[in-house]
């Protein structure tokens, strides 16, 4: 409040100053200022410098504006200083000379020369007509005003007046020049009243009341009742003088809003229709004023005035003409204004969109053409139909309020509103609308188009930006924002949401198998079950690929063991809905699905808790895949670890922390070597040995594989090219993966060439392990680098046959001469020693794939089994397996990791330690 004081302080001190000061000055003239000559020197020069005060004002706002009123004001300053001029000179002859001041003399010229001026500046702030007839209108107006004024007062006061009696022709025709242009400043002020310009109309107003009160007090010195009796400083020089200091004043007026004085105002609707009726009756009232002069003067004298009556008459021809125009140009407007409403009425009827008028009650009284193809529903029978009876009940409450803050706005501010709803059509359906409202006389004006089609674009691109477009099971943003708003809605310590993070087991085999187009519809399939076993309430999910996620909404239950138990429950029926046949193009596909569960906890965040559900997840196919683990704080600790083990494996290769060890294959019939099997290992720097398997878990392990591939194989060939020259001639095996083996990059044929040529190693003496790693790998090209191999004297195997992507069909075209079967991981966790106990229950698994190798011309093997009774046996070269008797169950065996015979330097496993 305090600033708005500081900011109302200007203005409000301009009025308290104003008023005192004429309030001063009239209590003065009042008291007769003590004295008759300090009455005579207020009287002539008070108001003299109260002229002066209104001549500086005006200049120098003059000089401050740059506005088409800036004449004006200029104009307004002449006439001040002119009125100043004319006391100043009655000051001298009454206060100076103490004589009295002749008649006529300087005095009275500076007192005529004040209203022309005035006249002029009040033409220049008036509005300005754009037509000729406006401008016409205007100078008929001011006769009018002016001719009544005259008659009226020629038939009151001048025609004594002009009775010399006497007097001189100049004193005379001074008399009558004062109340003459007394008239004409009145006709202008008048006219100016209801045609004044909409900027600045404060100081336009401050500046007409100060006329005002000038030609009243004009009126009044006049009149035959103060003229003769008009002394200096009497009370009618306090209007003199507050007409000046009201016009220093006027051009300094601010609006309440403190806008300039040239800023167009806006006027309220009411105050401007009262504004131009007063307007339109102004000529007859001056006309009404005319007639009664015309009558004072033909009943008080014995014969009408001549120049009453030619005055009358002038008023009279004056008004006819006004009217004459004022018709021709309201035929003209009536024209102009019948082409428009046809030209409207043409748009209205041929719009696409539907306008409709509704009254303050809510009825429709205009509904155009446009309905019946909108709606559905012919214009007419909607009149007099309520609004809200046609739009759906949903929407109807929000219509309304936003109906009703539209009315209660600025319309300045807010000119129109949008409003979106269901419409009811003529079939009864229900249409989404879209309608601009506008104001008009209290009610609306709505204009109206059918937006329905649009709508439902917009919901359906909305469904494709959160949906799968193959399952159309929500996506992965949409699951995400759906898992955020479950943990925000979570009461704390409700363990009920939980994320299932479901993988297929075994999609990739059936996608490359029997073609892509099967994959996705085992994908529809499969999102159909999982969509089916959830509730209602929860969500399924497709995240990309062959990964799925559920999101399971907790029922507000504290008993933390028993709603775990529900979800893995519920987790575990997923798995075997999901583990069913599918009939795929009439074949019938089988696959498991390996799920984690992760629940939520305080504090966790959506990423976080599909994060512990994707941890989950991986452990679960790390166990042996089709089964249901869930989320232990260990998996993060266990994730870390691979992670930082990961970093540091980048420098392991250049900084030769890998080791190379071997693995002797047994001979179980005579005991010899056949062949060592070469593997790296990683030495830590806490002394572990980690495998391949340990430390190729996390991104970037296809290129960090093909890295260690290369130096595995050079090292391996190095090696065997020494032992050679010791005089051990027992070939080494490299096992490779099938991606391996085809990247250029990572295993170039000519690599293989130039090691073997390096190092003169025979042929037969670099056998390779090939592991089918990867099902995308296409047979036709890997058959052909194999047999380029083959021609270098590399001997080539398929490792891993009967487990993972090893399939029959690779058996059979690629030209490899030995097959390694491994066991499934599970009967690997358990040991090899019991399965070879058991011959006759592992006896069909061992000797499955042999028919074929024996057509092949192939050797089968078995790895991984360690014979019972076998025993480490001292011989020459590196630490063999040798059995304790016969073994029939298979013919090879593969011996514990050793490293090769050599110097302790090149030997990294430290004595009695254990390798891995």
């Amino acid at each position: 409040m305090g600033g708005g004081a500081r900011r109302l302080a200007p203005g409000l001190l301009g009025q308290i100053l104003l008023v005192l000061l004429s309030a001063g000055y009239a209590v003065g003239s009042v008291l007769g200022w003590g004295s008759p000559r300090v009455a005579a020197f207020m009287g002539d020069f008070g108001l003299s410098l109260a002229g002066l005060v209104a001549c500086v004002s005006c200049v120098l706002y003059a000089r401050r504006s740059r506005t088409r009123f800036r004449p004006a004001w200029l104009l307004f300053a002449f006439s001040s200083v002119m009125a100043a001029g004319g006391n100043a000179v009655w000051g001298w002859y009454e206060v100076v000379l103490r004589q009295s001041v002749p008649v006529p003399g300087l005095a009275d010229l500076f007192f005529l020369l004040f209203a022309p001026p005035a006249i002029v500046g009040l033409l220049v702030l008036a509005k300005r007509p754009v037509t000729r007839a406006g401008w016409a209108c205007l100078a008929l107006d001011s006769w009018l005003i002016g001719g009544s004024l005259l008659t009226l007062s020629w038939s009151l006061a001048l025609a004594h007046t002009t009775q010399f009696r006497g007097e001189s022709v100049p004193r005379a025709a001074l008399s009558l020049a004062y109340p003459l242009l007394d008239i004409a400043l009145v006709s202008m002020v008048l006219a100016l009243h209801f045609k004044r310009s909409a900027a600045g109309r404060f100081a336009i107003n401050t500046a007409v009341g100060a006329f005002a009160l000038t030609v009243l007090c004009d009126a009044l010195f006049t009149s035959p009742l103060l003229r003769d009796s008009y002394r200096s400083g009497q009370l009618l020089d306090a209007g003199w003088f507050a007409g000046s200091l009201l016009l220093a004043y006027a051009p300094w007026v601010r609006s309440t809003r403190r806008a300039p004085a040239e800023e167009p105002v806006k006027v309220p609707p009411a105050t401007r229709a009262r504004t131009s009726t007063f307007a339109a009756l102004t000529p007859y009232l001056a006309a009404a004023v005319c007639t009664l002069g015309l009558l004072y003067s033909a009943v008080n004298a014995p014969s009408v005035d001549r120049v009453v009556l030619i005055t009358a008459c002038t008023v009279v021809l004056a008004l006819v003409l006004r009217q004459g125009i004022m018709l021709v140009d309201n035929i003209a407007l009536t024209q102009e204004l019948a082409h428009k409403e046809e030209h409207f009425r043409s748009l209205v009827q041929g719009s696409s969109d539907v306008i409709m008028i509704v009254a303050p009650s809510g009825v429709l009284r205009y509904v155009s053409p446009a309905a019946s193809g909108v709606y559905g529903r012919e214009a007419e029978s909607m009149l007099g139909c309520e609004l809200a009876s046609l739009i759906h009940p949903e929407d109807l409450g929000q219509v309304v309020h936003e109906i009703r803050r539209f009315l209660a706005a600025d319309p300045g501010c807010e000119p129109t509103t949008r409003i979106e709803c269901r419409f009811k059509s003529g079939c009864g359906d229900w249409l989404n609308v879209e309608s601009t409202v506008n104001r008009l006389h209290g009610g609306l004006i709505l204009n109206s188009r059918d937006v329905t089609e649009r709508v439902r674009l917009q919901a359906q691109l909305q469904h494709n930006a959160e949906h799968d477009p193959l399952t159309d099971l929500p996506n992965r943003a949409l699951f995400t924002r759906r898992v955020r708003r479950a943990l925000k809605g979570r009461r704390t310590g409700d363990t009920g949401v939980a994320v299932l993070f479901i993988d297929l087991d075994g999609f990739k085999g059936v996608n490359d198998s029997i073609g892509h187009q099967a994959g996705d519809e085992l994908l529809v399939q499969a999102a159909r079950r999982l969509h089916e076993s959830v509730r209602s309430g929860d969500t399924a999910a497709r995240l990309g690929g062959d990964e799925f996620a559920a999101l399971i909404v907790g029922e507000g239950t504290r008993d933390v063991a028993e709603r775990e138990q529900q979800i893995k429950d519920l987790a575990e029926r997923l798995r075997v809905a999901l583990s069913l046949p599918y009939m795929i193009e009439g074949h019938e596909v089988r696959i498991a699905a390996s799920i984690g569960v992760a629940f939520a906890e305080n504090g966790l965040g959506a990423g976080e808790l599909l994060r512990n559900a994707d941890l989950a997840m991986y452990r679960a196919k790390g166990l042996g895949k089709d089964r249901v683990e869930l989320y232990v704080p260990q998996l993060q600790t266990e994730a870390a670890r691979r992670t930082a083990l990961a970093g540091r494996l980048r420098t392991a290769l250049d900084e030769g922390e890998f080791a190379l060890l071997h693995q002797p294959v047994v001979c179980l019939h005579t005991g010899a070597v056949e062949v060592v099997t070469a593997e790296a290992r990683w030495r830590s720097a806490q002394g572990i040995l980690f495998t391949p398997e340990e430390f190729l878990r996390g991104p970037g392990d296809a290129e960090r594989g093909g890295a260690l591939g290369r130096w595995l194989l050079g090292e391996a060939i190095a090696e065997a090219a020494e032992r050679r020259a010791e005089g051990h001639t027992t070939p080494v095996s490299v096992r490779l993966g099938a991606r391996a083996l085809l990247d250029r990059a990572t295993t170039p044929l000519t690599s293989v060439e130039a090691l073997l040529t390096r190092y003169a190693l025979p042929s037969g003496a670099l056998q390779i392990a090939l592991r089918l790693d990867d099902p995308r790998v296409p047979l036709d090209t890997l058959e052909r680098r194999l047999n380029v191999l083959r021609r270098l004297g590399v001997r080539i195997g398929l490792d891993g046959f009967g487990a993972g992507h090893a399939t029959i069909e690779a058996l059979r075209r690629l030209p490899s001469r030995r097959a390694h079967a491994r066991p499934e991981p599970r009967q690997r966790s358990r040991g090899l020693g019991p399965a070879l106990q058991d011959h006759r229950r592992s006896a069909a698994d061992r000797h499955r794939p042999r028919p074929v190798h024996r057509r092949r011309g192939r050797r089968p093997r078995r790895t991984g089994h360690r014979p019972p009774g076998a025993r480490l046996h001292p011989r020459a070269g590196p630490r063999l397996l040798r059995p304790a008797g016969r073994a029939p169950a298979a013919t090879r065996a593969r011996a514990r990791h050793v490293p090769r015979a050599g110097p302790p330097s090149r030997s990294l496993a430290p004595p009695g330690s254990a390798p891995r």
